[in-house]
């Protein structure tokens, strides 16, 4: 029997978008404290919007799984939950291993740490040594190519720099589960494919990536199994070849008449 990485049960996430203030305000110290000021107040006017919903999903250890879908359609938002930068609103997560996340350019580093110092700081939340750190550190120097920047504050790194530094971070820190999101599309060509190379590594080792991307023939390179997602509802989930032509078909069909217009 295959061992799981992550499972889902009835995963949802609901904002609500208050007319008043015209922003999203569903974040976690806000929801924490409107519910000890009012705990069982209505919200008035507030429109609930549902990010995702009803997601059952199960992914095995060792499994490449891409996610697929419109802009929109609750990718992001599935891999910040599974990443715990936010809290499911109805349902349930089980992680199995220690999970390593590149969501966004600037997220994951303190920015007025140098480089060196960020290095020990994703390592220790990982749950690592230092001496553990230190065996991997020149590698994740190498592969990064930012050693002459390595004592500069990452405020400073352009967003190709800081994405290299997450990049090797996450790869040579022994997550067992990298969760990836469209950010490998702000480094140059060769990094791109040496990140690919990379993971390749990372899945013949038998850890798990979760990756998004709006670029089919990636997807079709490095996963072996894709889940679609459209408008927070789940569509398909299946082999990449198969999900990924319905999907293309879906993308490419007529828009109705008053969008040509």
């Amino acid at each position: 029997m295959s061992r799981l990485a992550v499972k889902t049960d009835n995963l949802g996430k609901k904002y609500h978008l208050d007319p008043a203030r015209k922003a999203i305000n569903r974040n976690l110290r806000e929801d924490l404290m409107r519910f000890m000021k009012k705990p069982f107040s209505r919200r008035g006017r507030e429109e609930a919007f549902w990010a995702l919903r009803h997601l059952n999903l199960e992914v095995e250890a060792g499994q490449a799984l891409g996610l697929v879908g419109s802009n929109g359609s609750g990718k992001s938002t599935l891999l910040k939950m599974l990443s715990r930068v936010v809290w499911p609103s109805e349902g349930s997560i089980e992680i199995y291993g220690s999970i390593g996340s590149l969501l966004e350019v600037g997220t994951g580093f303190h920015p007025e740490l140098t480089g060196r110092e960020n290095v020990f700081l994703s390592g220790s939340i990982l749950g690592m040594k230092r001496r553990e750190i230190l065996y991997h550190f020149d590698e994740i120097v190498e592969f990064s190519g930012v050693a002459p920047f390595l004592e500069t504050p990452v405020k400073r790194y352009s967003s190709g720099m800081f994405m290299r530094l997450a990049f090797s971070v996450m790869a040579h820190l022994r997550s067992e589960i990298l969760i990836i999101d469209e950010v490998l599309a702000v480094g140059d060509l060769a990094f791109q494919q040496q990140c690919f190379a990379k993971m390749h590594e990372i899945l013949e080792d038998g850890r798990t990536i979760i990756f998004v991307s709006h670029q089919m023939e990636t997807v079709r390179t490095l996963c072996d199994h894709v889940v679609w997602l459209e408008e927070g509802k789940f569509i398909e989930e299946g082999p990449v070849h198969t999900v990924l032509e319905k999907y293309q078909a879906y993308q490419e069909r007529p828009l109705p008449a008053h969008f040509k217009e």
